[in-house]
């Protein structure tokens, strides 16, 4: 399963990371997408959690 960091985006005094990992489908087997905007501190969470 593929995890990446991509960006570090700055909004007025917010540090936020935009994460993307890939997801496999249990149905047709084909891999997705998902994107998320979080604080840094939580994005070992957001990946380690299916």
């Amino acid at each position: 399963m593929a995890k990446k960091t991509v960006a570090t985006l700055q909004s007025s005094s917010k540090r936020l990371t935009k994460a993307i990992k890939m997801v496999k489908s249990p149905k047709s087997g084909a891999y997705t997408f998902v994107e998320s905007v979080m604080p840094p501190e939580m994005v070992n969470e957001w990946i380690a959690k299916k």
